[in-house]
């Protein structure tokens, strides 16, 4: 598969840090989130410039990844969204810059990582 990328120019620099849904939509995309990371995700480390979450590729993730990455790219257009697959393994990496980084970091961090598979 090839990535999906959302703009890797500079536009990212000149858009201000925020999130444009709205509260129900923070809350249903937030649901989202969690759904997918105890059902598939493996791993979350934070890079100099965002951060990278790493998933299982069961059935239905990537495509579950890919729209959840093509509504974060809508609302938080700060920020680049790329997902990537790779042998046994589903990465999404987000890259932001200035105080992107800073909210990056503080994103996601209340995910629980999926249970391993017996």
């Amino acid at each position: 598969m090839t990535a999906a990328q959302t703009p890797a120019d500079d536009t990212t620099a000149s858009v201000p840090v925020a999130c444009s849904l709205t509260v129900e939509g923070l809350a249903e995309q937030a649901g989202r989130w969690e759904r997918i990371a105890a059902r598939a995700m493996t791993g979350h480390t934070k890079t100099a410039d965002g951060l990278r979450l790493v998933f299982r590729p069961e059935p239905g993730i990537e495509e579950e990844l890919r729209a959840l990455v093509a509504v974060e790219t809508r609302c938080c257009p700060w920020a680049t969204w790329t997902v990537q697959a790779r042998g046994t393994e589903l990465a999404l990496d987000v890259h932001a810059t200035g105080d992107g980084v800073t909210a990056l970091h503080g994103m996601f961090t209340g995910l629980r990582q999926a249970p391993v598979p017996r």
